[in-house]
């Protein structure tokens, strides 16, 4: 049996009286519409339910997927203990979906469990769905750092599962939207976070799910999203069926985009398998990208390409390089990323070769091989990499926070032999307080510890 449908979920903690305390009626409509999606799952008599969330162990290169019999989970860390529920594990069905997600060369399992507790994004789906009357299995999952095409390929393993074992199953995807919607929420404000939001919910409203698989990084980013990769998983679970989509609701009020709908199956649709097209509109988007790289970023990706397909060294430049690139040494960063995420980023503050050419050919090999955040670099991801180069200006001490801004200057934290760096005019870093703190911890300084600020100009080559 195919799925029977879908459940769009968020998962504020405010929405149950139990923490909200009456809070709660200020996203009414939210609360309104997870009890109506609810009633509907349970008029759909499920077996199992199959749950992803934002907030259940994540790894960047591993779904994990919950083991053992079952789990209890509750409110506690938000003041009330008395939210709590117990949940039993679907253990054929979860081992029939790894089996599957394992040939479809994904890696899954359940290695690595950290905390077996219930997360909050599991139990407010479940706290709406058992009070209609759903008191059913679960398979719990964790999204990853995989592409999108990798999450809505694991979605496709759960579905194939599902059928095999004749399991009446509803995929519940909990995922909030935009963390960015208002200048006095919590996070603050991105013009990126209403544009997030309104693209993601007239996907709900059109069932189109080709656009959670083609949204721009960038803008999921800069949005500070929470629920895409859920939203990517559940798409997969519906591939090739037909569904109804309804949206039930939409709220920002306190600066979080909370969205609720339902996708009740209605029959089988070959035209909406959307893996293809996200492939295809994905190598499309590279290969603009590609042709339009200057001199500096086909140096680096000259580097590193050389240096993982021939074993060695760049040994000889390209000739009729441009003049700012061998008459003149600088500080250079090389970034890698993949499907929109960071890939690898290594760098000199200041230069370390006779001229920028040669310290972007060792920093691009630094950077896809030498990066201890990341495993090197395989050979056959090359072809799935973008480039970024940055050249940087002289940095000039400041005596102020107030003189920097993420978006124009980097910043060097430093303290004693102690220094660390950022970029400036990255995705996700929005203020002169989120700059500092993540440049001193990547230097292992302290809050606590004296240390100064420098700033400094790049250009960036993309």
């Amino acid at each position: 049996m195919p799925m029977l449908g879908a459940f769009l979920t968020p998962h504020p903690p405010i929405l149950l009286p139990e923490v909200g305390k009456g809070r709660e009626r200020e996203i009414s409509a939210t609360g309104r519409a997870m009890e109506e999606a609810a009633r509907e799952v349970a008029r759909w008599y499920p077996e199992v339910l199959i749950v992803s969330s934002p907030h259940t162990i994540l790894y960047g290169d591993y779904f994990h997927i919950a083991p053992g019999r079952g789990a209890a989970g509750s409110m506690a860390a938000f003041g009330a203990p008395q939210v709590r529920l117990e949940v039993a594990y679907d253990a054929p069905l979860r081992e029939e979906i790894l089996r599957r997600a394992q040939n479809a060369g994904l890696r899954a399992g359940t290695l690595g469990q950290r905390d077996p507790d219930l997360d909050h994004g599991v139990v407010i789906p479940l706290y709406f769905l058992r009070k209609a009357g759903v008191n059913c299995p679960i398979v719990r999952m964790g999204l990853s750092g995989f592409s999108a095409l990798d999450h809505y390929r694991l979605g496709q393993c759960v579905a194939e599962a599902v059928e095999a074992l004749g399991r009446r199953a509803v995929f519940v995807a909990s995922g909030d939207l935009s963390h960015k919607l208002k200048a006095d929420g919590p996070y603050g404000f991105a013009p990126e976070g209403p544009r997030f939001d309104e693209a993601v919910t007239q996907t709900m409203e059109s069932g189109n799910f080709l656009e959670f698989l083609t949204l721009d990084p960038a803008l999921c980013e800069r949005a500070a999203e929470c629920g895409l990769r859920s939203f990517q998983i559940m798409a997969g679970a519906l591939d090739g069926l037909a569904v109804q989509p309804r949206l039930l609701s939409h709220e920002g009020t306190f600066g979080v985009g909370y969205g609720v709908a339902l996708f009740p199956v209605t029959g089988r649709d070959d035209t909406r398998r959307y893996a293809a097209a996200g492939e295809q509109i994905r190598k499309e988007r590279l290969a603009v990208r590609r042709a339009r790289e200057d001199p500096w970023v086909r140096l680096a990706r000259l580097s590193l390409e050389t240096y993982l397909r021939q074993g060695h060294t760049l040994q000889t430049l390209p000739e009729n390089l441009p003049a700012e690139l061998t008459d003149r040494a600088a500080g250079v960063f090389v970034s890698l990323h993949k499907e929109g995420r960071l890939r690898g980023c290594i760098g000199t503050i200041a230069p370390t070769e006779e001229n920028v050419a040669k310290e972007i050919v060792h920093n691009a090999v630094s950077a896809g091989t030498r990066d201890p955040r990341f495993p090197p670099v395989r050979a056959g991801e090359l072809d799935r990499l973008e480039y970024s180069v940055d050249v940087l200006g002289c940095p000039e001490p400041v005596d102020s926070p107030a003189l920097l801004d993420p978006r124009q200057y980097g910043v060097i934290v430093s303290y004693g032999r102690k220094r660390g760096l950022l970029l400036p005019d990255l995705d996700g870093v929005d203020t002169v307080e989120e700059q500092v703190a993540i440049a001193r911890r990547k230097g292992g300084i302290r809050e606590e510890d004296p240390y100064t600020l420098q700033r400094f100009k790049v250009v960036r080559h993309l």
